[in-house]
């Protein structure tokens, strides 16, 4: 007889592993099903060491540029990338640990291996069979290769490699290509460039971070120049190969032309994502997939299948964050124990990009509200006026709210400078209690703190703002 559980969770990925614990602490018996270390790509691969070697990255970049402004003298100052990574992994490795632990603490059995789904309630796992009242699938998703958008070339995890390759990779090309702008691509740039290497970024479309909104492209667009990485915007990628000890990218403008052949020692495919969603049996289960492979859910993250839960990259909830995919993973728990939960409006869940400077933004962007002829207001404040990022040496970027121009309902945030990452938790909250410029204003921020900008933003909503 298979082993009965309430609750199955078929990946131990950001979403799968906080829906295990939050199931189990409502008292489910729960089982999570994943083949590699505990915490998925963000944790082992992606988020966590990625922030840790930006966290390098950028004590290297203020030593060698802005050393002399602090009154320090680094005549012979030297960055082993090395150690870097070796202390990345350090942080990982006690971060896994930490989610082994928490298992244990809660009760959660962790089935090692790949699940494969063999009827509604059933799971396979390396020929054992699991049964389950509810099963939550978080599998995620996997990096796209050159194939994936028409163009000639794959990976090999060397020369030309995704950032699973790259984060454990210990050494700094002369030469770097970074194919595609959106987070992970800007991010690498960052890492590469203050390490001294030569980098040239390929993204398709016409700016850097397209989702994001203009004016925080321009700008980030204006910095990553003056760092001196170089930009080949609005530019299809049509091969990538390998010459020997270099690798040949060769480009061409979006819209057709003559094309350019580029060269370094390394290329870093970030094309973005694809959904882990084939070969797990979801059509045993009945539950439907869109046509790019994406699991249909409603807005509590239920399948089709009205018992079983998808969550996370593998569903359709447009955005591939880990924080959306653990919020999913506690509405599933919750709601399959039976306690009401509020639809999840993905639209505003806050967004962070960990470049430098940092970019953080959350619900619409300027460009959607006019083109669904939304009226709002918009309130700006430049960090150059503030005097936390002045002290910081850091006096780079804005804070932008879009608001409702009748309603005064904050409809999106946009930041960019340093730690915005930390600053958009406040308009969460703030849309949260519906919460308009006017009370974020009336809130006493402290001085000094980067949070002021907040305030003047809010207070420029209005026509008020009192330092600019």
């Amino acid at each position: 007889m298979a082993d009965q559980y309430d609750v199955i969770v078929i990946g131990g990925g950001p979403g799968g592993y906080v829906a295990a614990i939050r199931a189990a602490q409502l008292g489910l018996k729960t089982a999570c099903i994943e083949a590699e270390d505990l915490g998925g790509v963000c944790l082992n691969w992606g988020c966590i060491p990625s922030k840790t070697l930006i966290a390098n990255s950028q004590l290297v970049y203020n030593i060698r540029n802005h050393a002399k402004e602090f009154g320090l003298n680094f005549e012979k100052f030297e960055a082993d990338y090395d150690v870097a990574v070796k202390r990345s992994r350090k942080v990982v490795k006690r971060l896994v640990g930490g989610v082994g632990f928490l298992f244990k603490k809660y009760g959660v059995e962790h089935i090692k291996g790949y699940g494969t789904l063999t009827g509604p309630h059933t799971v396979e796992v390396d020929g054992t069979r699991y049964e389950g009242k509810h099963i939550i699938i978080a599998t995620g998703a996997t990096w796209m290769s050159p194939s994936d958008v028409g163009a000639e070339g794959e990976l090999d995890g060397e020369q030309v490699v995704s950032y699973r390759d790259a984060i454990v990779q210990n050494d700094i090309p002369g030469t770097v290509i970074v194919v595609g702008a959106g987070a992970i691509g800007v991010e690498f740039a960052y890492v590469y460039n203050s390490y001294g290497a030569d980098v040239t970024i390929v993204e398709y479309m016409p700016r850097l971070l397209p989702r994001e909104d203009v004016e925080v492209s321009d700008e980030l667009t204006k910095q990553y120049k003056k760092q001196g990485i170089n930009l080949k915007l609005g530019q299809a990628v049509k091969k990538v190969e390998r010459q020997g000890d270099k690798v040949h990218v060769t480009v061409e403008a979006a819209g057709g032309g003559e094309q350019e052949v580029l060269e370094a020692d390394r290329v870093l495919i970030a094309l973005g994502f694809r959904p882990r969603s084939e070969g797990i049996g979801l059509e045993a289960a009945g539950v439907e997939v869109t046509k790019r492979g994406y699991i249909e859910i409603d807005e509590l993250s239920r399948t089709n299948v009205p018992h079983i839960f998808a969550i996370g990259d593998v569903s359709n909830n447009s955005l591939a964050l880990a924080h959306v995919a653990s919020h999913q993973g506690i509405v599933a728990a919750e709601t399959i124990a039976g306690n009401p939960q509020e639809a999840l409006d993905f639209k505003m869940m806050p967004r962070a990009t960990y470049c430098n400077p940092q970019v953080a933004s959350m619900g619409y962007t300027e460009e959607e509200l006019k083109e669904q002829g939304i009226p709002y207001n918009v309130g700006k404040f430049s960090l150059a006026a503030n005097g936390k990022a002045m002290g910081l040496n850091e006096p780079i970027g804005f804070v932008k709210i879009l608001a409702h121009e009748k309603y005064g309902e904050i409809l999106g945030a946009h930041l960019i400078g340093p730690e915005v990452t930390e600053l958009i938790a406040e308009f969460n909250i703030a849309h949260q209690l519906e919460s308009t410029p006017t009370e974020i204003f009336h809130a006493v921020h402290p001085h000094p703190t980067l949070s002021e900008a907040i305030a003047e933003a809010a207070m420029a909503v209005e026509g008020l703002p009192i330092n600019s």
